[in-house]
């Protein structure tokens, strides 16, 4: 299991600071963030329900999750960190990003890229 897990969704690049609504980093409103620390168990839970939903949904378009063992086990083999409140797909945009503009081989991370993939290249 990777070290350092994470239990807020901020990722470090907070946008409500400059009068963003919506976090470009996190997703989360500016209320959410501004009064994370304060949130019951409860309402945090709902609020990374809302985040999964909105990443499965993108997703869902480019990857299907093969085999999520696979991808935490190569995740955690990198050491990349990654939200364990997310379900998998949640997982990838962290694997996409750590990849830059290196390929990646799909298969070893348990992933299946989707024909909507054809011709994207990671940035």
């Amino acid at each position: 299991m990777a070290v350092n897990r994470i239990h807020t969704p901020c990722i470090g690049v907070c946008s409500t600071v400059f009068g963003d609504t919506v976090c470009r980093g996190c997703r989360r409103f500016s209320h959410e963030v501004v009064h994370w620390n304060g949130y019951t168990n409860e309402e945090k839970r709902i609020v990374w329900k809302r985040l999964n939903l909105l990443l499965c949904q993108v997703v869902d378009n480019y990857f299907q999750v093969t085999d999520a063992n696979r991808l935490a086990a190569e995740m955690d083999f990198q050491n990349l960190r990654y939200q364990t409140q997310l379900s998998p797909q949640g997982w990838v945009p962290e694997l996409l990003k750590a990849a830059g503009k290196q390929p990646i081989p799909y298969d070893r991370f348990g992933l299946h890229p989707l024909p909507a993939t054809r011709g994207l290249l990671p940035r």
